[in-house]
């Protein structure tokens, strides 16, 4: 077999991808970790760039279609959904399981909350590694509009926006409650003597506020402007930021989120710290989940193969007789 499996190879944040043309599974991680610069010792997992399906064994591998898109993930990643910012034209090329695509309502599909309703359509789960700004705008979603997209009725579709209500309420408290412990912790320490530094409202965001749509990539970081506003102007925001942003903060390291956030050692220390711990609590619940609904469909296939079983046998029963 000299001639590989064409085939495609990207990294978490979908920014490096390459071409190749592997005869196995084996070789597509070796490869694949050399074009992307990952390093070959450490475990790397393949899933399908589309759905984040694992791509376990060769067999698999080659059944599937020339030209396949993978995703090469290492111990800390995780797949995420493609963010669409393409005003919402990329619906045409999804399949509905209840409507069809041409008798959507083209105000319906270019509407923001679109694209992340079709991810939790296809995975509820992934409502885990959703930013805040993405489980505020399914919120602010017409609930009606929102169940069609979702295939849901109506009602469980308000059930899912007040739990996203509550959830984002208690966020809110909460990083309300660590500043109001920090200004008293800093009024303490003020009354003790030390000098500390005014606390500056401008850097929560007063002059970042009025920031265009935020889309936009820095091309010297790999950061969209909104999530740099996010990271510095904003408190706690590791609870703000997407799952991929977390990723792409964590994997960066130390050294280069500095010179990212012009920020000295120490303070950049915590923030990634920060974002490590809340990228981890995400995916343990993530693979909660994912564990307990893989509990559920073994016990369905086993309750399914002992009940035909039983059939089996009392099959024969009844024909000595």
């Amino acid at each position: 077999m000299t001639d590989g499996k064409p085939c495609k190879v990207c990294n978490f944040t979908r920014q490096k991808s390459y071409g190749l043309a592997v005869p196995s599974l084996g070789e597509l991680k070796v490869k694949g970790c050399e074009f992307l610069g990952i390093n070959p010792n450490d475990p790397v997992t393949v899933v399908l760039e589309d759905d984040g399906t694992i791509v376990a064994d060769d067999a698999y591998f080659l059944c599937l279609p020339l030209n396949t898109k993978f995703m090469l993930l290492n111990d800390k990643e995780t797949w995420s959904p493609v963010r669409r910012m393409d005003g919402g034209t990329a619906w045409i090329a999804r399949d509905s399981v209840l409507i069809e695509a041409d008798s959507v309502d083209a105000s319906i599909s270019e509407a923001p909350w679109w694209d992340l309703a079709q991810n939790l359509k296809h995975d509820l789960a992934s409502i885990i590694l959703m930013s805040e700004e993405d489980l505020q705008t399914i919120v602010d979603a017409p609930c009606p509009e929102l169940a069609l997209a979702l295939g849901f009725h109506d009602k469980r579709a308000q059930d899912l926006q007040e739990t996203l209500q509550r959830v984002l309420d208690r966020r809110e408290e909460e990083r309300q409650s660590k500043e109001l412990l920090q200004l008293y912790l800093k009024a303490m320490e003020k009354e003790d003597g030390q000098q500390e530094e005014p606390i500056q409202p401008s850097q929560e965001g007063s002059g970042l506020v009025d920031q265009p749509d935020g889309m936009e990539v820095d091309s010297a970081s790999g950061f969209t402007s909104r999530t740099l506003m996010v990271l510095k102007g904003k408190t706690n925001p590791e609870t703000r930021l997407s799952t991929e942003d977390l990723q792409m903060v964590v994997s960066r390291g130390v050294e280069a989120m500095e010179q990212v956030l012009s920020w000295d050692n120490n303070k950049t220390s915590v923030l990634l710290e920060a974002c490590e711990a809340e990228l981890t609590r995400r995916l343990k619940q993530f693979q909660d989940v994912q564990s307990i609904r893989n509990s559920a469909n073994l016990d369905s296939i086993r309750q399914s193969t002992e009940r035909s079983t039983e059939g089996d046998v009392e099959s024969p029963a009844q024909g000595s007789d």
